[in-house]
């Protein structure tokens, strides 16, 4: 039993080793009214793996944090579009 325990718990140590928190500016340059944000916002807050989402309104960008061993920039720019904002990355993602 306590073999089995050491084992799981390696993997698991293993698998979060090998992930890593990303940040992606995503241009939405379709937001066009105060409440585009709170959407925007609510659609990647959905994706799992989303740490943390700031939506700017006036630079018409999200800037998102997501962990990249449960979800991708491609999964982010569905989020978006599927509400109805379709997003392209600014830059290079960090």
């Amino acid at each position: 039993m306590k073999t089995w325990l050491v084992f799981a718990l390696c993997v698991a140590t293993a698998a979060s080793a090998w992930s890593a928190t990303r940040t992606i500016t995503l241009a939405l340059p379709t937001m066009d009214c105060a409440v585009c944000p709170i959407t925007v916002k609510k659609a990647l807050s959905k994706v799992e793996g989303v740490g943390r989402t700031e939506v700017d309104f006036a630079k018409r960008q999200a800037v998102v944090s997501f962990d990249d061993a449960q979800t991708s920039v491609e999964a982010l720019t569905r989020a978006t579009r599927d509400a109805g904002y379709p997003s392209t990355v600014v830059g290079e993602p960090k």
